[in-house]
C-alpha cells in the first residue's frame, strides 16, 4: 500500500514552529517597548535602540513569567 501525504506549505512548517510563535511574541514586545519609550520621548527611538533597550531591562523577565505561565497550562 502507497502512502501520499499532503503537501505541506512553507507557510504551514512555520505557523505551526514553536520557536517561530516565540520570535513572533518578542517581537511584538519590543514593538509595544518601541512605541511607549517612543511616546515618552516625543520622538521614534527607532527598532534597534528598542530592542537593545528591551533586551537588557525586559526579556529575562518576560521570558520567566512566559515559561510560568506556560507551565500551568500544562
Amino acid at each position: 500500500m502507497t502512502r501520499t501525504h499532503a503537501p505541506v506549505e512553507p507557510g504551514d512548517l512555520l505557523k505551526n514552529s514553536t520557536l517561530y510563535r516565540e520570535f513572533l511574541a518578542e517581537r511584538d514586545e519590543i514593538l509595544r517597548h518601541k512605541w511607549i519609550e517612543s511616546e515618552k520621548l516625543g520622538r521614534d527611538i527607532g527598532f534597534e535602540r528598542a530592542l537593545l533597550d528591551w533586551m537588557l531591562k525586559h526579556r529575562t523577565p518576560w521570558r520567566q513569567a512566559r515559561a510560568a505561565a506556560k507551565g500551568m497550562m500544562n
